[in-house]
């Protein structure tokens, strides 16, 4: 029995890239069900990449494979490799920190080197720089259809040694919470932060409360105002600020019917930082 594909990547729907590695699965299994989770990842990207495979893989069943190219080393010595997550889904993907968030906030159960030798599309071993084609999506398939199981991947390799990048943590000091922009809701301009409801909740909040919310880039200060906290943003007037819980249950800021990342020019990463203190 097939499992579900769900790829995710940087390239865009412009070309015949993602047409190009849904043929290649479709090849290895015509009834294979393959999904996108996104192909709007920004070039290069590799933290929102991390970050949008945590935010969706919970919500897929177990045995799920996950497909994820941001490979801007892509035909360098970094290593291809699956992963099982804890819940028992699979992730195919560069070892590039990819899996970041999976790694820290969901867990890595095992790990394998993906073997090109036995898992690489027939006739493309001349190809360096398409292997969302040629490893990814092909050894994807194999898995996902039951062609090879995950031990057929690729030699073991210990979990721990999954490469992440750096991840900021939110932390509360003196009644001041501390926390990230890690990434934004991008259709509306929400700010996403790393600061949990239950982090929050310890400053003994409650709705309608208000907050001095700021927000830097390194040391330099971007932001700075006073808005209150809404169960949702029909609890603030059309285009005030607001503090509200998103559906990752995490801190997050917007400003109601209005991009808050365009109004400030407000960016993403470990750089951005957020400080919110209660008012008066």
């Amino acid at each position: 029995m097939s499992r579900n594909l769900v790829i995710q990547t940087d390239f865009g729907t412009s070309d015949g890239a993602v047409s190009a590695m849904y043929g290649v699965a479709i090849s290895v299994e015509s009834s294979l069900r393959i999904f996108d989770l996104t192909h709007d990842i920004p070039q290069y990207n590799i933290w929102e990449a991390s970050y949008r495979l945590y935010q969706t893989i919970a919500y897929w069943p177990e045995e799920t494979v996950f497909i994820s190219v941001v490979d801007p080393g892509v035909g360098s010595s970094r290593r291809s490799v699956v992963a099982r997550t804890v819940d028992n889904q699979y992730i195919v993907t560069p070892d590039n920190g990819t899996l970041t968030h999976i790694k820290e906030s969901i867990g890595i159960k095992e790990a394998r080197v993906i073997d090109e030798k036995m898992n690489r599309l027939p006739r493309s071993g001349e190809s360096y720089t398409f292997h969302g084609r040629d490893v990814y999506a092909y050894t994807g398939a194999r898995l996902a259809s039951g062609v090879i199981t995950f031990e057929k991947v690729g030699p073991s390799i210990d979990a721990g040694d999954i490469i992440a990048l750096t991840k900021p943590e939110a932390f509360m000091e003196g009644g001041v919470i501390y926390g990230n922009i890690d990434i934004l809701d991008v259709q509306f301009g929400n700010l996403w932060t790393n600061i949990s409801r239950e982090l929050f909740n310890e400053a003994i909040i409650e709705y309608g409360d208000s907050f001095e919310v700021t927000i830097a880039n390194n040391r330099r200060q971007v932001y700075k105002n006073s808005m209150t906290y809404g169960r949702s943003f029909a609890d603030s007037h059309l285009g005030e600020p607001l503090l509200y819980v998103n559906s990752l249950d995490n801190l997050g800021v917007a400003i109601n019917q209005g991009s808050f990342a365009k109004a400030y020019h407000i960016e993403t990463g470990a750089n951005w930082r957020i400080i919110i203190r209660k008012a008066g």
